[in-house]
């Protein structure tokens, strides 16, 4: 019975699909263009068949703008809905469906960790201070947070914090580290820039803006539908305010932060207008706190032309309605691997008790409730998203399934090779490292290809950029971007370097695993 049902739904949708098809000769007419309607296999009735079929029409009949949003169900259009009464209302739903109406060859774009230092902000909200590290570092525009290096196997110290700030010609620890202490305005020059720093000042020194410049003008050339954001928007700790403001109404912090360090960098032919598919980072969230204005990015989505964030975690579906194929990306929030017990790991934890101001809430946003309720907050939530990622790829029915995360490929490893060989989970995208990392169907990910694009220029390297000295990386490059080149049948992925040298390549195939894409061999997950 529940055969025949989905066959008398899927009849129905290709019908009204096929009908429209052969008054469109612009468009490839193909039996398989349509043998799957995505809301036809979820156990629906008669009448959800006839509105996907209706729905269907409606891609059919959309405009000659090459992208465009299409919601699935007006009663539950985000966008148009509105911001959420706190920032997490809308975990786990649909943005909008995105629709590609391109005959050309379609790109992608992913970055990660782009976001400098705001030190034109002359007045943070909430007792924050002002995010200036060095001299210079008040103009407009981003400045780079510089980060210790290490060696590769992170077991020793090439170029301490102090180290680090002497190669920009100043030092400024206290302000960093120890932000309720009052300290004078003027820098320190004892100290030198020490050669184990591999500082190099032309790169170091404005990675962001170099790597934008790659990025806008490859986009000028390929055109990338949308760009996909692995988070750490902005350096140190994210928006330079306190949780809890309204959603519908952005502070001038907020305002400020986004138009100096996003809106005023990313910007020209092939990026204007184009979708920020983002997540946050944990230095988003505050670095070695929970409690800044992580959900005022959030609220940011319905402020901007570009960005969307409208929760922690989300989907979006994509229809490349000429080249007849799908992708279904899911953004998850993997910053419970930032989310210590309070009293550990100080400079890395969300969490800390040393960083977080006694009291610390995010209640009213709907995050973490306290200090001492922070790490299970974090641990339920990703819990939660465990479990919807596997059923949302369990009935999906796209020709491609992505996940963007900040989290680096590596974490969660055994659970990724689960979604992989059990659910097709075709291509992994994460951040955090600071550098380019693309591995081709890695063994430690049960055959999953993953790439890291942790080298978006808000901070420093993970290593110097300097290529003679590339002992202690451990990717390809250390600043830039990804150029993802879709087809229904390969994603081509091109590791973008800051002066737009091609650094590595790989090609993605559809996964073969148990799951059939709309017919599953698998049980279900609970």
């Amino acid at each position: 019975m529940a055969s025949s049902l989905k066959f008398a739904c899927w009849a129905i949708s290709a019908a009204a699909s096929l009908a429209r098809l052969l008054s469109q000769d612009a468009i490839n007419v193909s039996s398989t263009a349509f043998a799957v309607d995505d809301q036809c296999w979820l156990g629906a009735g008669h009448e959800a068949c006839s509105l996907a079929a209706l729905q269907m029409r409606s891609v059919l009949d959309a405009a000659e703008d090459p992208v465009q949003d299409s919601a699935q169900d007006p009663a539950q259009d985000l966008r148009a809905a509105g911001p959420p009464p706190h920032a997490l209302a809308y975990k786990g739903m649909a943005w909008p469906m995105m629709i590609i109406n391109r005959t050309q060859e379609m790109h992608v774009f992913a970055i990660g960790d782009w976001g400098g230092l705001d030190g034109s902000l002359i007045r943070p909200l909430d007792r924050r201070q002002r995010m200036m590290l060095y001299p210079g570092g008040d103009k407009a525009g981003p400045h780079v947070f510089p980060k210790v290096r290490w060696n590769q196997n992170h077991t020793r110290v090439l170029c301490s914090f102090s180290q680090f700030i002497a190669c920009f010609g100043g030092l400024r620890l206290r302000q960093a580290f120890f932000p309720r202490v009052k300290w004078k305005t003027s820098f320190s020059r004892k100290s030198v820039c020490v050669p184990s720093c591999g500082f190099v000042p032309k790169v170091d020194s404005q990675p962001q803006q170099l790597v934008a410049q790659a990025f806008i003008s490859r986009a000028a050339d390929k055109d990338p539908s949308y760009i996909l954001n692995v988070g750490d928007n902005f350096y140190w700790g994210g928006l330079a305010q306190q949780c809890g403001y309204p959603m519908d109404n952005l502070t001038y912090v907020a305002k400020h932060q986004f138009q100096q360090v996003f809106e005023k960098v990313y910007r020209g032919p092939g990026v204007d207008g184009k979708p920020w598919l983002s997540v946050l980072g944990n230095h988003d969230w505050g670095g070695f706190r929970f409690e800044n204005g992580w959900d005022q990015e959030i609220a940011y989505t319905w402020h901007s032309d570009r960005w969307v964030m409208p929760a922690p975690y989300f989907s979006q579906h994509v229809k490349y309605v000429r080249q007849n194929f799908s992708v279904d990306i899911f953004m998850l929030d993997s910053n419970v691997m930032a989310a210590h017990e309070p009293f550990q790991t100080p400079l890395h934890n969300i969490c800390s008790s040393l960083h977080n101001n006694p009291g610390s809430s995010c209640a009213s946003a709907g995050g973490p409730p306290s200090v001492e309720a922070c790490r299970n907050w974090f641990q339920e939530l990703w819990q939660e998203q465990r479990v919807w990622l596997e059923q949302k790829l369990y009935i999906s029915s796209a020709d491609w399934q992505l996940v963007v995360t900040h989290y680096p490929c590596g974490h969660e490893a055994s659970w990724y090779t689960k979604l992989h060989q059990q659910y097709g989970l075709d291509l992994l995208v994460t951040g955090h490292r600071h550098d380019q990392e693309l591995y081709e169907y890695s063994k430690e990910l049960g055959g999953l290809t993953c790439f890291v694009t942790g080298g978006g220029g808000g901070i420093t390297s993970e290593a110097s950029p300097d290529p003679e000295k590339s002992h202690d990386w451990h990717g390809e490059a250390q600043y830039g971007f990804y150029d993802l080149t879709m087809t229904k049948h390969y994603i081509h992925i091109a590791s973008i370097n800051w002066n737009s040298t091609v650094m590595k390549a790989a090609t993605v195939y559809p996964t073969s695993a148990n799951v059939t894409r709309g017919f599953h061999d698998t049980e279900a997950p609970n």
